[in-house]
């Protein structure tokens, strides 16, 4: 798991600007996550080699003075039960407001790790004037400006030093694959949980939003062991008004991240909306196995075309990537759900599948001889050999004389012709051509 850490402070100091820094880090290891959460409000960064989540507060402030310190505190209040350590900014500019006293008399009685950050302090001048928020009683402060990213340096370093070691995983939990089930509110994922292992441990209402934890299961049955994670529902950013709602949101994100299969249940009646996509692309870029379950497919008026038009709608809106098995189901009627876990289980063991580089050249170096890449600029691109890198996704290496050359229609190609000859069904898979 990662750390997470939160930043917060009044409206227009700057958090969202120095957040931004943080995520643009690293490109290569950090997604900001729009569009599952609240837009720019979740992201990952990395410094020295530790990895930790970033939680972006602010923004959503609205009202007079009154309710702003309500709406504050509130926000404050979350961000400190689910942060492993805080950043406080305050604005130079305006030195010390009846608002930063406000937060600041919060974070006092807090015993988790908290880092003052100074902003705007873009010149000398500015430096003796940051003097004055000693009297925040936070103890040190650190002097950033997050426009130009001057300062930020030392207040990472700091900041990687006082997070928290998290536990490491016991053998024993590290070896369970662990599935997590999401999706949107109300789709039937605790429903779906409680029929597998028959017994109503997870409350269910019709009201969207009843679980606000993902909750971790152990399952053993016919042979499968694994976890079992139930996450509150995602639902899209305008709708999430609630902050509760929005931490919600947070775990269930750092449940897709921590798990191997993602279970993603969609509600038949309403088809695979916008949101059901973020949430599939989300698992994507993870890099994780992905099994699609329709449910609710009781309450639909059937046919003989009816679940082969279903499932062209949803290969059309996931594509390129459409080889995830996807299962009709009805969790009242207990229709198929083992059928679910099933198709799970083969999506995880084709995760973890290793194709010998003997077998893997003497299928795709025939292939490719027949299919060469397009010559570029009068070039022919010859490929050698291919094998296949450890990592916990299928990647594969192809070693050829000019790689530069290799266009994306291609990889796709070569996507395609290992999927139909190695069966990785529902698992994202890399190529990488490289110079040999």
């Amino acid at each position: 798991m990662n750390n997470i850490v939160a930043i917060v402070g009044r409206p227009n100091v700057g958090k969202s600007t120095f957040f931004n820094r943080l995520i643009k880090r690293r490109e290569a290891i950090v997604d900001s996550v729009s569009g599952v959460t609240r837009d720019r409000n979740y992201g990952k960064s990395e410094w020295n080699g530790k990895e930790f989540s970033v939680i972006d507060t602010g923004g959503y402030i609205k009202g007079s003075d009154d309710v702003f310190e309500g709406e504050i505190r509130r926000q404050v209040e979350l961000a400190i039960d689910e942060a492993d350590a805080i950043i406080f900014v305050v604005d130079v500019e305006e030195g010390i407001t009846p608002m930063d006293a406000e937060v600041a008399k919060l974070l006092r009685k807090v015993t988790k790790p908290i880092l003052l950050a100074v902003n705007k302090v873009d010149n000398a001048m500015r430096e003796k004037d940051a003097i004055e928020f000693y009297n925040l009683g936070l103890g040190e402060y650190f002097t950033i400006a997050s426009i130009s990213g001057s300062g930020t340096g030392e207040l990472l370093d700091e900041l990687v030093k006082v997070l928290p070691e998290l536990p490491e995983a016991t053998e024993e939990e590290a070896a369970l694959p662990r599935f997590c089930v999401v999706g949107r509110p109300n789709a039937g994922k605790s429903s779906f949980i409680n029929a597998l292992i028959g017994e109503d441990r997870f409350v269910v209402t019709d009201i969207a939003g009843t679980t606000r934890d993902a909750i971790d299961t152990k399952y053993n049955r016919f042979g499968f062991e694994f976890n079992l994670v139930d996450t509150a529902g995602i639902r899209r950013k305008a709708k999430v008004k609630e902050d509760l709602e929005f931490y919600s949101v947070m775990r269930s994100v750092r449940a897709i991240e921590h798990s191997d299969v993602i279970i993603l249940l969609i509600d038949a009646t309403r088809g695979f909306e916008g949101q059901d996509q973020s949430i599939f692309w989300l698992a994507e870029k993870n890099r994780k196995g992905v099994v699609i379950l329709v449910n609710k497919w009781d309450l639909i008026e059937k046919d003989h075309k009816t679940t082969k038009a279903f499932e062209e709608q949803i290969y059309e809106k996931i594509s390129p990537f459409t080889d995830v098995p996807i299962i009709f189901t009805s969790v009242v009627e207990k229709q198929r759900i083992f059928k679910a876990i099933e198709a799970a289980a083969k999506v995880y063991e084709n995760k973890l599948k290793k194709v010998p580089t003997s077998k893997l050249n003497d299928v795709m170096l025939p292939l490719i001889e027949h299919y060469p890449p397009p010559a570029t600029k009068g070039k022919y691109i010859k490929v050698k050999y291919v094998t296949q890198i450890n990592a916990t996704s299928p990647m594969f290496a192809f070693f050829c004389n000019l790689p530069q050359y290799v266009k994306e229609p291609y990889k796709r190609f070569i996507e395609n012709k290992l999927r139909e000859n190695f069966d990785f069904k529902g698992v994202p898979i890399q190529i990488f051509f490289r110079q040999k």
